[in-house]
């Protein structure tokens, strides 16, 4: 099954008028009324593609898809054949990255969003949503960490980077120690990725700035008391971990702190999206 409508346009955004704001966003079909479009952001150590294909060239998510406009961003210097970054190059925070994202939504035209990410991209559009929550109407945020690294995370990082590569040290981001013996051959795949297929200067920066994050200002809304007033997201949400993933701690944590959200961890994610964007309102009744 193909999106109802086949246009798909890829474009370089420069925001902010600074070489460092250099987005690559693909765009595909155009905005259907009044839905929101899909944004996606992804993980590091990976691009739009190698982060979401799997998931969007699904069958049941097509589904989806055919109904919604679809934007994918990947942070600077992370997509498909990107140039390296010239020496001095500042690469930006990963709150600048959030503040980049509604300026080109706007140029785009696209008023509302269901924000989809991965790791340091569902970081970054929980920022957005916390910055800008007119502009998102909902999150499906996987294997999300909402804290500052902290003094321990910081000291072993640092002796990590002593005893292991730069590689190897993203690997332990997107895996398991269980995970890194038992599925060789996805270890393999994502491995031969992050090494070959992204310059590895443009990878250390935003592994750097991923590494290098605040703490995502959030508090839990207590009803009849301060749920008009305290910072917290104001979309539903959806999250998702993997029983084995290495974030599934930090992805318990954010529960503690919403109220509008569901703790799956689906077999299916595409599955777990439709009735995520069923429950929004954007029932079949609705699709057709």
């Amino acid at each position: 099954m193909r999106l109802r409508d086949n246009t798909s346009s890829d474009w370089n955004w420069l925001t902010h008028n600074k070489p460092e704001s250099m987005l690559h966003v693909t765009m595909r079909g155009v905005a259907k009324g009044n839905r929101p479009t899909i944004l996606t952001y992804h993980d590091i150590g990976l691009n739009h593609k190698s982060c979401f294909n799997s998931l969007f060239n699904y069958e049941d998510m097509q589904e989806i898809t055919q109904h919604f406009s679809v934007v994918h961003v990947d942070a600077p210097g992370q997509q498909e054949n990107a140039p390296v970054f010239p020496t001095g190059y500042q690469y930006p925070t990963i709150d600048e990255l959030a503040e980049m994202l509604p300026s080109v939504l706007s140029q785009l035209q696209v008023k509302n969003v269901i924000g989809i990410g991965v790791g340091a991209g569902a970081n970054i559009l929980t920022r957005l949503a916390l910055n800008e929550p007119s502009l998102v109407e909902g999150l499906v945020l996987i294997n999300i960490d909402p804290c500052a690294k902290g003094w321990i995370d910081w000291a072993a990082s640092k002796l990590s980077g002593w005893t292991s590569n730069q590689v190897d040290n993203i690997m332990g981001h997107h895996f398991s120690t269980d995970e890194l013996t038992e599925n060789q051959e996805t270890v393999q795949t994502y491995r031969l990725h992050i090494s070959q297929d992204i310059p590895q200067e443009n990878l250390a920066m935003f592994y750097n700035s991923y590494d290098s994050r605040t703490e995502l200002q959030m508090e839990r809304p207590v009803f009849g008391q301060n749920e008009n007033t305290v910072t917290t997201l104001r979309c539903p949400a959806l999250l998702v971990v993997g029983d084995t993933s290495p974030a599934v701690d930090a992805v318990v944590s954010v529960c503690t702190l919403l109220t509008k959200l569901l703790c799956p961890q689906p077999a299916k994610l595409a599955e777990a999206f439709k009735y995520f964007v069923q429950g929004m309102g954007y029932g079949e009744y609705q699709l057709d």
